[in-house]
């Protein structure tokens, strides 16, 4: 696979509505949409990376100096057989995740077109279809929240997470159960907002019957959440505490979590996404797939993986329409029926970009080849 050239594209796509989770709220997606060509063909990544570093350490700024900088002139550099070998050939560089995963995604892709098939099936993806949740963000009123909640279970979603942090939690859950009984399948998102000063709170959350509670302590912590478990009836997630597959090994040796959350972008891209899943499957550990606002690039690769065996859980990656007016691929992301996906068969992400909304909305372009990169 000899890389003949990569388009980097910075987009301002604004959400639907504002959304707010205990981390900050979120008006609009910032972020890179990526082109790899080689031989006639081009594959397609995005990066997950918000402008200012709530989520986690990286930002739109520090993906564009990465990519810039280091990530596209190495893959320019070097030759690459596999999608596999661009995690081996970025692996010296810490960190900086969603940069690698937006490059090797588009790699992923670019794979898949060349050997005629889809990206579900590059990744070793059985599944024809899939179940699908939606996440729900804080609003001013409980009663808002249960509003919004009553839509999404009209549509057929398979799965509710609702945000929680202190102060909006116990009666939030409390309302959903008494308006939609213990049959809807419903989870609690703290993202990191608290600690074990308040365990005895978080356990008047095991009388609700939830599916789980995502990373209710800090987003870098595995031991804290092993105690918290222990105490719990309600299966922990761990979000923002795993970052490879090695951190996964940990907390499930550590019993920190009985499910995990995989988001392509935190750990690096398909590859560790995959190794992280297997060994999951190894542990009886059950798998979903998050979402992070990603347009149709990204959320057709959250669809490839999720086709992987142990993907149980409905993951968050809804129809195009429960974010945007209107999505940068064609077709957009929609139901084969209510809640479900259907895994594309086409080569590759199976969606073609759409230049016409991707122009609408481009405020930066750059082009680089491999005669004119320098690493550093």
């Amino acid at each position: 696979m000899k890389i003949e050239k990569i388009e980097m594209r910075r987009l301002h796509l604004p959400l639907k509505q504002a959304f707010e989770a205990s981390i900050g709220q979120q008006t609009m997606r910032d972020f890179l949409l990526i082109s790899v060509h080689s031989e006639g063909e081009t594959g397609y990544g995005e990066s997950v990376a918000m402008p200012l570093p709530f989520y986690n350490e990286e930002t739109t700024e520090t993906v564009l100096y990465m990519m810039e900088a280091l990530l596209i002139p190495m893959l320019l550099k070097n030759k690459i057989e596999r999608p596999e070998d661009v995690a081996r050939l970025f692996a010296p560089i810490r960190r900086h995740h969603m940069a690698k995963s937006a490059l090797e995604g588009a790699v992923w892709d670019l794979y898949a077109k060349q050997q005629g098939i889809s990206l579900a099936q590059a990744l070793g993806g059985k599944r024809k279809e899939i179940d699908v949740g939606v996440s729900v963000g804080i609003e001013p009123t409980v009663e808002e929240v249960v509003s919004k909640v009553e839509g999404f279970v009209a549509e057929g979603y398979k799965k509710i997470k609702v945000k929680i942090k202190p102060g909006f939690d116990i009666a939030l859950i409390d309302a959903l159960r008494k308006r939609f009984g213990d049959d809807l399948p419903l989870m609690a998102d703290a993202n990191s907002a608290y600690t074990l000063d308040q365990i005895d709170l978080i356990k008047q959350l095991d009388d609700y019957n939830l599916i789980m509670i995502e990373q209710p302590l800090a987003h870098d912590d595995i031991v804290d959440h092993a105690r918290l478990q222990s105490q719990l009836k309600t299966p922990i997630c761990l979000d923002e505490s795993i970052h490879t597959v090695e951190d996964a090994r940990r907390a499930i040796e550590l019993s920190s979590c009985r499910i995990i959350n995989i988001k392509v972008g935190r750990v690096g891209g398909l590859t560790e996404s995959k190794k992280i899943h297997d060994l999951c499957q190894e542990n009886n550990i059950p798998v979903w797939c998050g979402g992070m606002f990603e347009s149709g690039v990204g959320r057709a690769h959250n669809i490839a993986i999720t086709s992987l065996s142990n993907f149980t859980i409905p993951g968050d990656t809804a129809a195009s329409s429960r974010y945007w007016k209107q999505d940068i691929v064609l077709p957009e992301v929609e139901f084969l029926k209510p809640g479900v996906l259907a895994v594309p068969e086409g080569p590759g992400i199976g969606y073609a970009i759409n230049w016409e909304v991707v122009k609408s909305l481009q405020v930066l372009e750059k082009s680089f080849r491999p005669e004119n990169v320098t690493i550093g």
